[in-house]
């Protein structure tokens, strides 16, 4: 018991080195500043309903998200899809697979969408519609790549291609992400890091933003149906830091209890800090989970998570199935549910 006592303990107290982030920048608002914030809506049941406290959890596929560098930890070929109802009218999908290849590292290819339904066309002149549709979309495809440097401290990288569409206009860009994770002698605690999206400027392009101008508008005989073109902004990725610790206060076959915390510190907003917990119950084959996200952000939007798992369930051969659900709550935009589906092969 006293073992369980202290690692509560160290884990609490390291946790709290993470308070500063949590401070916000006095008289600066950096909300809605960057693009392409679709890379910042978390992927996998098992991190949302860990509160996102998830850089330095270990042995799951969502790590191409997460922090490339604990693709090393994982051991078989495994398959991740995951689908989110986001939010009304909007959808959000990742699909993942992990390759681990012997002395070589480990291989991550992924695609993320996020899309909405069909909405009407309407202008000044047809506030009802004009009878036309469009839609608006975002995807990303990435490669990663993870290796042990040392046995307890491994480093990984991913490349991404992101495209922004809506109607006829878009916009494209690449990011980089890396992440480090050290597994360390000491009571079971793993330290994590990682940034991600640091790359290119986005600037929307395409033929929405012509629009037919007179360039002379008081004089005569001249022509008036000159095409020019809207210029937009240029915007920048929506970089992200995250440290974080976790470890097993109880690792046993019949229960194991797991603690995380991170803190975030994003250019398009203020820091702050997510908290995870996670038991394990049966050897780990049936799995609960309850965290809390964006803790002492200013006007949180969001909040409470929870969720449970059913884990590494034999179907047949050797493949192994693993099914996931969250819940993460919102205060003004609805509630939203995860479902994650993990084959291992």
């Amino acid at each position: 018991m006293r073992k369980v006592k202290n690692k509560i303990v160290i884990l609490l107290v390291i946790s709290t080195m993470l308070l500063p982030l949590s401070n916000y920048a006095a008289g600066v608002n950096k909300i809605g500043t960057a693009a392409a914030t679709f890379l910042r809506i978390p992927v996998g049941a098992r991190a949302t309903g860990m509160g996102s406290a998830f850089v330095s959890m270990i042995n799951d596929p969502s790590a191409i998200y997460w922090n490339p560098s604990v693709l090393s930890t994982i051991k078989s070929n495994s398959l991740l899809l995951d689908h989110s109802p986001w939010m009304p009218g909007i959808n959000f999908d990742f699909i993942g697979i992990v390759l681990p290849f012997e002395n070589l590292g480990t291989v991550g290819i992924s695609t993320t969408f996020l899309y909405t339904q069909e909405m009407d066309v309407t202008t000044p002149y047809a506030p009802m519609g004009t009878g036309e549709t469009f839609t608006a979309s975002s995807f990303a495809v990435g490669i990663s790549y993870s290796r042990y440097l040392t046995d307890k401290f491994s480093i990984g990288g991913t490349f991404k291609f992101i495209k922004e569409t809506i109607y006829n206009t878009s916009a494209s860009g690449i990011a980089f992400d890396i992440g480090t994770i050290y597994e360390t002698p000491f009571a079971g605690i793993r330290l994590g890091a990682s940034i991600s999206n640091f790359g290119t400027k986005m600037r929307m392009y395409g033929e929405d933003l012509n629009v037919r101008v007179d360039i002379a508008p008081n004089q005569e005989g001249n022509n008036q149906s000159i095409v020019g073109k809207l210029n937009t902004e240029e915007f920048d990725m929506p970089l992200i830091m995250r440290i974080g610790i976790s470890g097993e206060v109880i690792n046993t076959d019949l229960i194991r209890w797991t603690l995380s915390a991170d803190g975030i510190n994003p250019n398009d907003n203020a820091q702050s800090i997510n908290i995870g917990t996670e038991i394990g119950l049966l050897n780990n084959q049936v799995l609960f989970r309850a965290g809390y996200k964006d803790l002492f952000l200013e006007n949180n939007e969001t909040g409470l998570t929870f969720g449970f798992s059913l884990n590494d369930v034999k179907v047949f051969g050797d493949v192994l199935i693993t099914t996931e659900y969250a819940y993460q709550n919102f205060v003004h935009l609805g509630n939203s549910n995860r479902f994650t589906l993990i084959i291992k092969f």
